[in-house]
């Protein structure tokens, strides 16, 4: 299994959005597509990410003294560039899943996006991806 690459475990197809999206779209894209981490690319360049978590955290809770009227105009504003993790960890298609599982072991985070040597987003691997390989290791044997 350390000897798997990223690029053969990856997922190849990723949403991606721009820091000026704003938080109910990114939200909305998230819940459509059943994902809990969006790239964020500008000028086709990797700048951030924002995971589900992020955009959770960043709405009103139940307790807010605010208006629904008042909390959706807010929300509408308030822009992915505000909220996102700015440099987010990167990982190459050419390491091995070992590596990429390490790595998201010691930082703790559940995903990375894999970018090629220009930071373009060529993919990601989730902790889904990993255990994927694992149940497939797993039946082999």
């Amino acid at each position: 299994m350390k000897k798997e690459l990223v690029k053969d475990w990856m997922t190849r197809e990723v949403i991606t959005i721009n820091s000026d999206m704003t938080l109910p779209e990114a939200h909305r894209l998230m819940t459509d597509h059943k994902i809990r981490r969006l790239p964020v690319i500008d000028n086709g360049r990797l700048v951030g990410i924002v995971t589900l978590g992020d955009v959770r955290e960043a709405e009103p809770s139940s307790a807010t003294s605010l208006s629904i009227w008042e909390v959706n105009y807010l929300l509408a504003k308030l822009k992915i560039g505000e909220i996102m993790t700015p440099k987010p960890l990167t990982i190459s298609a050419e390491e091995t899943i070992g590596q990429a599982a390490r790595l998201m072991l010691e930082k703790k985070v559940s995903g990375l996006p894999v970018v090629d040597e220009k930071q373009h987003v060529i993919g990601i691997i989730t902790e889904s991806d990993i255990f994927r390989l694992v149940v497939q290791e797993w039946q082999k044997a």
